[in-house]
């Protein structure tokens, strides 16, 4: 009589049943993602052996076998990419198989794809650039990838309760802080309260995009 709550990501969810689907309908599925990622454990753990084939770089998309696959072939995507990543590969498997099966609506977060647009113009501003987030957390890993492309070389990622770099911090103008997707806002509100406590601070929010899309609590907590 144990009480639980789902508490997986709508988004994940999604790409599950999307390759659930595919795979009932005997279609061969490529999945684009990052090997020994939990999201990509999981999405390949719906699916039988030797019915999805996980793809992580360009150089594996331009190397995968056709004639493998046959007539029937679709691809889902881990949610936490990097949306140039993906478009990239996405690209390659499209020449490849003509009448690939892409996904009805993208699969790649829309909290992540927010973030990395905002990080692409905020980055070329700064001095130094920290995405708050977990070193297990992909889509903060890409947040800091997405802050070097961008122009700020000196980009890190916080785990929480790190310390900070204080010494190179004051001699920084702009710095520009972003967090993961699934981290607190307590932790951004903790990491500029220690950097005010050794710099005369004043903040400026760059809003990209205001995010609209809501989820359904689960029926017994409504």
């Amino acid at each position: 009589k144990i009480f639980y709550v789902d508490a997986t990501c709508p988004l994940v969810t999604k790409v599950h049943k999307e390759a659930e689907r595919h795979n009932k309908n005997g279609y061969k599925i490529i999945l684009i993602g990052h090997r020994g990622h939990p999201e990509v454990i999981g999405t390949m753990g719906q699916i039988p052996n030797g019915n999805i084939t996980l793809i992580e770089t360009i150089e594996d998309a331009k190397n995968i076998k056709t004639d493998k696959f046959g007539k029937f072939v679709a691809y889902v995507t881990q949610t936490t990419l990097s949306v140039d990543d993906t478009k990239d590969i996405i690209e390659i498997l499209k020449k490849k198989f003509p009448n690939i099966k892409s996904p009805i609506k993208e699969d790649i977060c829309y909290a992540t794809t927010n973030r990395q647009e905002a990080v692409k113009k905020i980055a070329p501003l700064c001095d130094m650039f920290f995405v708050v987030g977990s070193k297990n957390s992909s889509n903060s890993q890409r947040l800091v990838e997405v802050a070097k492309k961008s122009g700020c070389v000196n980009s890190v990622l916080i785990p929480f309760n790190e310390k900070l770099p204080i010494d190179s911090i004051i001699k920084c103008n702009k710095i520009g802080i972003t967090s993961g997707a699934s981290a607190p806002e307590q932790l951004v509100q903790n990491l500029i309260s220690e950097i005010k406590k050794h710099c005369n601070v004043s903040m400026e929010e760059i809003v990209i995009t205001k995010e609209s899309v809501t989820f359904k609590l689960p029926k017994h907590l409504n």
